[in-house]
């Protein structure tokens, strides 16, 4: 055998090896969406006639239609999805809706800002909206060197504008995406579900 070829054998034999520890991948994914879920959730629920009101005000809200309907919805979603995220139970059941609710936020709140979470004044997805806030920034920062105490302003770090595109939302719903079609991992709930109730399950949809 070709040695080149004999030495790629061995080392994809040393790569799956790594699969022994493979429930970290989606673990990993889970415990990272937990309490960004959880902050949001938790948020709506703790101040839900405020959230009910930015559901619903078309002026300077979203201007959806039922908003209380909506607002409970995302509200028990996002926290009730953090919770099931943690814990690993019906994980893929749980991340479809997850991922609705940032559709949802992609295209009501996000998507009239581009992609960037926070400005750039250039690279590919600068737009004019980053341009004009990287220019503002820089005067702010102009003003804040002359009259501030700059260095202690910036001691905890650079200070930027945000511009609240959908980056961090699909983001997110990828994430989201892999927990759906790959499940939550052997460290979690489902999967011990699965081991002792899943030929039963599939048994029974085959009668």
């Amino acid at each position: 055998m070709n040695p080149l070829i004999t030495l790629g054998c061995k080392a994809q034999s040393l790569l799956n090896k790594t699969r022994a520890v493979d429930f970290l991948g989606p673990l990993a994914l889970r415990l990272y969406l937990v309490p960004i879920f959880w902050m949001a959730g938790s948020k709506k629920l703790a101040s839900f006639d405020s959230t009910v009101e930015w559901f619903g005000n078309p002026d300077w809200g979203l201007g959806l239609p039922f908003p209380e309907v909506m607002a409970a919805l995302a509200s028990i979603t996002e926290a009730g999805g953090a919770i099931l995220l943690l814990i690993g139970l019906g994980v893929r059941w749980i991340s479809f809706p997850l991922i609705i609710t940032m559709i949802v936020a992609m295209v009501t709140v996000h998507w009239q800002n581009g992609w960037l979470a926070i400005a750039e004044g250039s690279g590919f997805f600068a737009s004019d909206r980053t341009a004009g806030a990287i220019e503002r920034l820089d005067r702010a920062k102009e003003i804040l060197q002359q009259y501030g105490n700059y260095d202690w302003l910036t001691e905890n770090g650079s200070i930027v504008i945000l511009n609240n595109g959908i980056e961090f939302a699909v983001t997110y719903s990828i994430m989201l995406l892999v927990l759906f079609f790959n499940g939550a991992g052997k460290a979690s709930i489902d999967y011990w579900i699965s081991r002792k109730y899943g030929a039963t399950c599939q048994n029974g949809a085959t009668r």
